[in-house]
């Protein structure tokens, strides 16, 4: 099992006849940064599954559909807020069959595709957060289901923004993750660790990669440091760049 962190947030998971492409966008389309992670040559003989959890522009880029030009077995899961119209496709240059390899889905759902097993959960921003299954690994992105806690946002949004997480958490506490791609955002200052650290306290997976950091990757060493179990601290995985390649036997 191989995984590439992209950049941000966006993770391509290869398994044996699976590959799994999560909120990749183009590097350009944020102001202020430039993120540099680049698809590699895909195997076309294995099936690609591409996801979107939401339409913002740092996890959603519509070019993903130029994809299906190249590879023959590619499918594309979107967030329901990401839905484009037959018209919105011919007058953006594609070919209104691309239409067929998309699936778009709402949260708080179960769908299965071609085997794969696919559950989404409630976002406490925008769109949907994925647990999927494929090749008998079990796979966790959140997307932005997050504990977002701003300074100086009131307790009113903040404890609307703590439950809501912690409801949707509470829901894949009895599942087992290979793999879960978590975020942990600079952005929140010495709340950065809130979400991060109740997800690692109430969910078993084997590897914790932090994402949403915006190139910031300091924060993992920070949050490793705060950890005192060293079985708990192993299980987050160290990122330091884009493009970074990680392998694991099982």
């Amino acid at each position: 099992m191989k995984v590439i962190f992209l950049h941000h947030s966006s993770f391509l998971v290869e398994l044996e006849h699976t590959i799994l492409l999560f909120d990749y966008f183009n590097g350009s389309r944020v102001n202020g940064f430039h993120f540099n992670g680049t698809l590699p040559q895909l195997d076309s003989g294995k099936t690609l599954t591409v996801f979107a959890s939401h339409s913002h522009q740092d996890h959603f880029d519509r070019d993903n559909l130029k994809l299906a030009d190249r590879y023959p077995n590619v499918r594309f899961v979107f967030s329901k807020d990401c839905r484009m119209s037959r018209n919105y496709l011919i007058k953006h240059g594609f070919q209104a069959s691309v239409m067929d390899r998309i699936t778009y889905v709402a949260a708080g759902k179960q769908y299965e595709l071609d085997g794969m097993q696919i559950r989404t959960l409630f976002s406490t921003d925008e769109g949907v957060a994925y647990c999927v299954t494929a090749e008998g690994k079990n796979i966790y992105h959140a997307g932005d289901l997050h504990w977002w806690y701003w300074e100086g946002a009131g307790d009113l949004i903040n404890g609307r923004m703590e439950r809501g997480f912690k409801r949707e958490i509470r829901r894949i506490e009895d599942v087992h993750f290979d793999l879960a791609f978590v975020p942990l955002d600079p952005r929140q200052e010495q709340d950065a660790f809130r979400g991060i650290d109740y997800f690692m306290k109430h969910v078993d997976a084997d590897h914790v990669f932090p994402m949403h950091m915006w190139q910031d990757y300091s924060l993992i060493q920070t949050y490793k440091k705060r950890i005192s179990n060293d079985a708990f601290a192993g299980r987050i995985v160290d990122i330091s760049r884009e493009n970074q390649e990680f392998v694991f036997s099982s």
